[in-house]
């Protein structure tokens, strides 16, 4: 792909992903925002694609724009929040003043970690980690420090999803039979 497209649609999909983002925010409706959410999803596997993570992009797709919505909307569903308009939500003065700065107060911390040199130590360790990882394939440069370095974290963040799931189902029954 010729430089030109690539930086196009390199440009095109992170627009996308970012109104999606913004749509999925201002929406009322919990359906509506998790399409959009979902549509944001796409267009950060999309640019994952473009950036060789091939492996990243279809986790992208099957984890977050799968898994993780049809459970978002099982969720929204079983408890019944009832129509979008009876739901209070922070579109009035103080939800966009509270936007607003906190929005101010991220872009203040990208900037400053952008101002600053990293610690010499701390890049030397990424390259020499980088180096170790550099003969294996993506899939096993992530499974080998995920379930090896990492498995207490990932077991037990299994654990923690599945509770939010029966949680959800146990809310969700208890209102319905109510």
């Amino acid at each position: 792909m010729s430089n030109f497209f690539y930086q196009l649609h390199f440009y095109l999909f992170g627009l996308i992903a970012i109104a999606s983002a913004l749509a999925f925010v201002t929406r009322k409706g919990p359906v509506a925002a998790a399409l959009w959410l979902v549509n944001t999803m796409f267009s950060l596997a999309a640019l994952y694609v473009m950036l060789d993570a091939h492996f990243i992009g279809a986790i992208q797709v099957l984890v977050y724009a799968g898994a993780i919505m049809v459970v978002f909307l099982f969720v929204v569903m079983l408890l019944n929040l009832g129509h979008p308009d009876e739901i209070s939500d922070l579109r009035g003065t103080w939800g966009r003043l509270l936007g607003g700065l906190l929005g101010l107060a991220i872009l203040a911390q990208i900037i400053v970690l952008l101002r600053s040199p990293a610690p010499a130590s701390l890049v030397q360790s990424e390259f020499q980690r980088a180096e170790s990882l550099k003969d294996l394939n993506a899939v096993a440069a992530i499974a080998k420090p995920l379930f090896s370095d990492n498995l207490l974290a990932f077991e037990l963040t299994s654990i923690l999803l599945l509770v939010a799931i029966v949680g959800a189902v146990v809310l969700g029954k208890r209102r319905a039979s109510a």
